[in-house]
């Protein structure tokens, strides 16, 4: 797929999940996630700042039951690479206790940061808690992780747009796409 004319960064390599796909994909996730929830009375969509912001904006138009979202913001990353140490930078605001807690994150990539992240909100007795995460790079997986709501698997490729960035730059994209590493550190050395 051809890169949009009015593009911006010059270490894109291809767009790999259109906005198109986007939409219908997390309208999709909205339904199921409806269905799924249609007897409780206290869903919180808890998200994982700052790349799942736009994903959870949209998600949360499209979930058809009352909720609540709070956030939390973790950090591993530095660059393209996971540090593997997962930093809790701001804790979620409300009470899970007793919730039906989504965790919803833009990527699961070795899975360490939603393991980690998992293992603390369990300790807080939500009702239930399920993972929600609009990619998936299953070849990356360093812990053992079931995502009950998915929204695309991807190659071992860095990605940026709809949320995710490098280096806070991509974040802005409407669609997925895939960067060339060596050109990006060419142009930041």
């Amino acid at each position: 797929m051809g890169l949009p004319t009015n593009f911006r960064y010059d270490f894109i390599d291809k767009v790999l999940i259109t906005p198109e796909q986007i939409e219908r994909r997390v309208t999709q996730l909205g339904m199921e996630i409806t269905e799924d929830y249609q007897d409780s009375e206290k869903l919180m969509l808890l998200g994982l700042l700052r790349g799942s912001v736009m994903f959870i904006t949209d998600l949360m138009r499209r979930i058809h039951r009352p909720l609540t979202m709070d956030f939390m913001s973790v950090s591993s990353y530095s660059g393209s690479e996971s540090s593997g140490f997962v930093r809790i930078d701001h804790d979620h605001k409300a009470s899970i206790a007793g919730w039906d807690v989504i965790l919803v994150d833009d990527i699961i990539d070795t899975g360490l940061t939603i393991h980690t992240v998992r293992k603390i909100l369990l300790d807080r007795n939500p009702r239930s808690l399920r993972i929600c995460a609009l990619l998936d790079k299953p070849d990356r997986h360093k812990k053992n992780i079931h995502i009950d709501y998915c929204g695309f698997s991807i190659p071992d490729e860095f990605v940026v747009g709809y949320g995710l960035d490098i280096d806070e730059k991509g974040r802005n994209l409407p669609y997925i796409a895939s960067v060339n590493l060596q050109k990006y550190r060419g142009l930041s050395s």
